[in-house]
């Protein structure tokens, strides 16, 4: 399908947001190759709220954008006059250390966030990869890094939200509730919802205390079954992990299992991980900076890739899904490469070499492999032809019913990301 366009009321955008704050489209706002007319960037809730009003009336199509480290997800849109960044709302609400709550507005960069929240020793437990992500960004695609298995994702952090509808409403949820959507709970509806329901104004979170320190056991792993039995010793262990990272290439890899807490737990927890990989190698351990260099590592390997996938599967099939990928590749002439948050089912694989063709086979084999089984395969980061070859998302079974009913609940003119979400939404 074709994108749309309509003519965009240029002075009536500068008269919400002021002229400086609406400029013509560079290289970098395109969104999968297709460029909107217009950024607009918003001072305040209500300014938002103005341009939305714009939009819906006009029929214009709006695409919502926080650091844009994460633009390439999703499928291309099918219609982008405006790109809307929230950059200027920047700011700290509220943070009270007492109660280990912050409210933050979404343009703020979580690496800033995370730095004032330092020097009350706490943090934000989400850690996404990407360089210059914020609060908005984060929550809208429900972004997390190797921290997840223990702290969980943003729809465990997340307690309140605002949220500026396709119509212009303002809508709040959560603690000090003002205006709430009823039946719904919109903090948990916003999260990972790729801008296609609102536009995230800030949000609410629970906080938890830095770690003392930490350790990183590293083992070296020879074939799928060994990675499989190493992870599965882990999980099923006494041991409080806070992440548990997998590379492999070439027929091998690494597992990197890293434990945060005060200096004695974590040596003692440590001690006890190496002895339950002993039997596959003799571990290496790691101290606090080569650790986080390491997980560091493993997180960017895929970067460069042509094509990045992601795998969700259950934990105790990891070696399946390395044998399917592998088998998927060698067969088509692809190189591939894997990384993975292995506690949590998750696999990225980076795909090189070859053509699109190749590309889309080993998607399309992977998808017959595993989604009847329980699985999931998106396409990430791939050139928009491919995404729209084999869809960025693949079949996402009966939840695509209810998925719908609410994209058609809050923006039932199709005005926010359209085309981008599962399904075409």
């Amino acid at each position: 399908m074709g994108t749309t366009r309509t003519r965009v009321p240029l002075e009536d955008l500068r008269g919400i947001v002021g002229e400086g704050h609406v400029r013509e489209v560079a290289g970098e706002d395109a969104v999968e190759g297709v460029a909107p007319q217009y950024v607009v960037e918003p001072g305040t809730i209500e300014e938002i709220g103005e341009v939305m009003k714009l939009a819906d009336r006009e029929g214009l199509k709006v695409a919502p954008r926080g650091g844009g480290t994460k633009t390439f997800l999703g499928n291309p849109p099918t219609g982008l006059d405006l790109v809307l960044s929230v950059a200027r709302l920047n700011e700290i609400i509220e943070h009270v250390p007492g109660d280990q709550v912050i409210r933050v507005q979404a343009g703020a960069r979580l690496d800033d966030v995370q730095e004032r929240l330092a020097g009350s020793n706490q943090m934000l437990a989400l850690d996404p990869s990407e360089e210059g992500a914020t609060i908005g960004g984060v929550v809208a695609t429900n972004s997390y890094g190797p921290r997840r298995l223990r702290y969980a994702t943003v729809r465990d952090l997340i307690i309140g939200i605002t949220v500026v509808l396709p119509d212009g409403t303002v809508a709040r949820a959560g603690s000090k509730v003002v205006k709430n959507v009823a039946g719904y709970d919109l903090s948990k509806l916003l999260t990972g919802s790729l801008g296609t329901l609102g536009i995230i104004a800030d949000a609410n979170f629970r906080l938890h205390p830095i770690p003392e320190t930490s350790g990183t056991v590293v083992v070296e792993l020879d074939g799928p079954e060994a990675a499989g039995e190493a992870v599965q010793n882990i999980l099923h262990s006494q041991i409080l992990a806070s992440a548990l990272e997998l590379r492999w290439e070439g027929g091998s890899g690494t597992l990197a299992l890293l434990i945060e807490n005060v200096e004695p737990a974590v040596e003692a927890q440590v001690e006890a991980a190496a002895s339950l990989l002993r039997p596959h190698k003799e571990p290496e351990v790691l101290g606090a900076a080569e650790g986080s260099e390491l997980i560091g590592s493993i997180r960017h390997l895929l970067d460069g890739d042509d094509v990045k996938l992601k795998i969700g599967f259950m934990p105790a099939g990891i070696a399946e899904v390395i044998g399917a990928v592998t088998g998927a590749a060698e067969r088509r002439g692809v190189a591939a490469r894997m990384t993975g948050h292995a506690g949590n089912g998750l696999t990225f694989v980076g795909l090189s070499g070859a053509d699109e063709e190749a590309h889309a086979g080993v998607v399309e084999e992977l998808r017959a492999a595993l989604v009847p089984r329980g699985g999931n395969v998106v396409v990430q980061r791939a050139p928009a032809t491919l995404k729209r070859r084999v869809d960025a998302w693949g079949p996402v079974g009966d939840k695509l019913f209810l998925t719908r009913r609410i994209k058609e609940k809050f923006d039932p003119r199709g005005v926010l990301n359209p085309g981008r979400f599962v399904g075409g939404i």
